[in-house]
């Protein structure tokens, strides 16, 4: 089978790795691998997975129609190292919710015209109207991470962003809209893992791209960039919300559980909602490098 990038990936496995992320995904086979630092010692089991996710699919359409009827405006952030799951845990999101008022955002590369813009420009434009959610699957946060590890921005436009982000949060909320912002923090080994399974995966290998392959020869570089950008952009109007992704179903149940719990929606069942698990979903503190 021809792998993307020419093996790029494979390679990097093999020769470029360290010795102990290479040993975790050897000994793990096809298993998620829990980081040393994560709460829990197994996976959560498929069938209390399930029963939980049903539940909290129909407070998702229940929350959903209080948003139409309303005219609420939801907005939710995900971002997260490359197969953290966002996407993922936006599907699960979306699943049962009627498309046409809960949309996908995932801008590509801007356009020569966008680029010459106000760099919140294109983003400001896809917030949700009255009665609509809309999830980013990344988002303005691109600055803060992606474009400086990769140089794509100077370090004079980050420091603008970095200015400027915050009150534009501050104004996104203030004028009414509930924002919801996710990092989702996966392990080094189970993202090396997941980036594998992906290049021999014909149905998923167009979720790789050259900054996939690259950032994983960049690790120490972006948690430099996502600790900073936590640090500097958690606030009590717009906080982040750290989801440790390394067994993704728990990962998407307390993202979900995260958004009902915030929203005061007309026949809210909290006890159907259940608790989140605080050990993999807090703030800032428990993001782990």
């Amino acid at each position: 089978m021809t792998l993307p990038f020419d093996g790029a990936i494979s390679d990097f496995y093999e020769n470029g790795a360290p010795d102990d992320i290479r040993a975790a995904i050897k000994d793990a086979d096809k298993d998620d691998i829990l980081a040393p630092s994560y709460p829990h010692d197994q996976r959560m089991k498929g069938k209390v997975y399930d029963a939980e996710m049903e539940a909290l699919q129909i407070e998702l359409v229940k929350m959903q129609a209080w948003v139409n009827e309303t005219g609420a405006r939801v907005a939710c952030v995900f971002e997260g190292r490359d197969a953290a799951g966002k996407g993922g845990t936006i599907k699960r999101f979306r699943e049962n919710l009627n498309p046409r008022g809960a949309r996908v955002v995932a801008l590509s590369k801007p356009t020569e015209t966008e680029a010459s813009q106000w760099y919140f420009q294109r983003y400001i434009n896809q917030l949700p109207a009255g009665g609509q959610i809309t999830f980013f699957d990344r988002s303005w946060y691109n600055r803060g991470v992606v474009e400086h590890v990769f140089g794509f921005c100077t370090p004079e436009q980050r420091a603008l962003f970095f200015e400027q982000v915050n009150p534009v949060e501050r104004m996104i909320v203030e004028d009414g809209i509930h924002l919801f912002k996710f990092w989702l923090n996966v392990g080094r080994a189970e993202q090396l893992r997941r980036i594998r399974a992906r290049e021999r995966d014909r149905l998923k290998q167009w979720k790789l791209s050259w900054i996939d392959v690259e950032g994983l020869k960049k690790w120490d570089a972006y948690s430099a960039a996502i600790r900073e950008t936590l640090d500097k952009t958690h606030t009590d109007i717009a906080p982040w919300t750290i989801v440790r992704s390394d067994d993704k179903k728990r990962a998407r149940l307390a993202a979900i559980r995260t958004v009902l719990h915030g929203l005061d929606y007309t026949n809210k069942d909290a006890q159907a909602i259940g608790e989140t698990d605080k050990g993999i979903c807090g703030g800032p503190d428990i993001w782990d490098a």
